[in-house]
């Protein structure tokens, strides 16, 4: 039995608290650095971790940028044909699709849709192609950004003036919805297609953790799952990423961001009173959005996340595993806000979908968040895959090159292969976030309480 010890919390942790307290100013513009468009969108300053391990505070009344762009702003669509990069987690305070709520707006007219990885209904497994079609409701054509192609073409462009985005992300850098938009950006740039951003809220707040992405390792896998520079836990917006990778990427879009009201970067969705809709079949709560951010790492090695059980993401484990082992060992870290415990799981499904140990009963670690401000999902993951690599060197295996992209450098994959200590490991992710938030921080658009 190894000898239990507590050892002080790598910096990383600090990062967010940090951030909190940090703030910006309400600001009257959504306009990134040399915006193109006319800065018009007023800002008013906005499921859940789970409302089991949290104390919910009072609800805040936020409004989404689609309904903020109808309040204040529709002058930018009135007269332009509009496609619409949309899917089901674009939905009003009231829980209407965004599609429906623009069709049924005078002086807005939708001519295209563009559904992203998912589906428009977000109903497709991860990472399965998504065919074009047509919305039965509308009788628009929806036109697929992850089939044949990752970015709309000329083709799906022909009868557009302008590209609005409007899709609920959910703050991890592997979730692809804000890399289909900064693909889009990018094509609507070339064509001199003016780009508008609906903004909603980062689900869970403005906190970052793990590893900032160096761009050499953007190719090693699919570009969808890490198109630009930002930490794991990246802390911010759509709009916001809208902004940061406009300017830092040299896109040169028309783009215009029409910022959520009401929304602080401290707040958790739970918070909004906006309605939680669940963006894919396997984030199925705030609680799965919060453990995503981390555990994610685990998706590009040979254990099993949950996936196929009640919670995916609330577990991690495989059959040749000691769940009681590797809780021993990581203990020692004395890890923030989250109660590690094992239980058994017999992941079940559909066989088109990814499930690992399909069928199979065995043990495995559960995560609990106890303290979802407290806890580091990113740190979290580290360790564990750490003292379950140590502990099983012969049967752990990295079965993924996207591995890489998301511990986020050739620097970081390396120390991890040669198992050195997490805390080391994440002590210089905090060197690089905090060399990075003076950049960050100029496109920021929401005040942090």
């Amino acid at each position: 039995m190894m000898r239990r010890q507590s050892f002080p919390l790598p910096r990383i942790a600090l990062v967010a608290g940090a951030l909190l307290l940090g703030g910006t100013s309400a600001c009257r513009t959504a306009a990134p650095p040399g915006d193109q468009m006319a800065d018009t969108a007023r800002t008013t300053q906005p499921e859940s971790t789970a409302r089991e391990t949290a104390p919910t505070a009072r609800e805040e009344r936020v409004l989404p940028g689609l309904e903020v762009l109808v309040r204040d702003s529709l002058h930018l669509l009135r007269g332009k044909r509009v496609g619409f990069i949309t899917n089901q987690t674009a939905v009003t305070s009231t829980g209407e699709l965004g599609v429906d709520f623009l069709a049924r707006t005078p002086g807005v007219n939708l001519v295209a849709l563009y559904s992203p990885e998912h589906g428009i209904r977000g109903t497709v497994e991860a990472g399965k192609k998504i065919d074009t079609a047509r919305d039965e409701k509308t009788g628009l054509p929806i036109y697929s950004l992850y089939g044949q192609t990752q970015r709309p073409t000329d083709a799906m462009l022909r009868d557009v003036d302008i590209l609005v985005f409007d899709i609920q992300d959910i703050g991890a850098r592997p979730y692809t919805f804000v890399w289909t938009m900064a693909m889009a950006m990018e094509e609507a740039a070339k064509r001199n297609i003016p780009f508008v951003v609906l903004d909603r809220p980062n689900p869970i707040t403005a906190a970052i953790d793990g590893p900032l992405m160096d761009m050499d390792v953007r190719n090693v896998t699919q570009v969808i799952t890490g198109y630009y520079a930002v930490p794991l836990r990246h802390g911010m917006t759509s709009g916001e990423i809208a902004r940061y990778y406009n300017q830092e990427g040299k896109v040169g879009a028309q783009l215009h961001v029409v910022p959520a009201a009401g929304w602080k970067g401290n707040m958790w969705f739970d918070q909004t009173g906006l309605p939680f809709v669940q963006p894919s079949p396997n984030i199925r709560s705030l609680d799965a959005e919060l453990k995503y951010s981390g555990l994610v790492l685990a998706e590009a090695t040979n254990l099993s996340t949950g996936r196929g059980t009640e919670a995916p993401f609330s577990y991690l484990g495989a059959p040749w595993m000691d769940a009681e082992r590797v809780l021993e060992r990581v203990r020692a870290y004395d890890l923030p806000g989250v109660r590690l415990t094992t239980a058994r799981i017999t992941p079940a499904g559909p066989r088109e979908n990814w499930i690992p140990f399909r069928d199979t009963t065995f043990t495995v670690v559960k995560l609990d968040v106890t303290d979802r401000d407290a806890y580091r999902p990113a740190y979290t993951a580290l360790v564990l895959l750490t003292e379950i690599k140590r502990l099983y060197p012969q049967r752990f295996r990295i079965t993924n090159a996207g591995f890489t992209q998301m511990i986020g450098s050739r620097w970081a994959r390396e120390a991890f292969d040669r198992g050195e200590d997490p805390r080391t490991i994440a002590q210089r992710w905090d060197q690089e976030i905090q060399s990075w938030l003076p950049t960050r921080d100029r496109y920021r658009l929401y005040p942090a309480r």
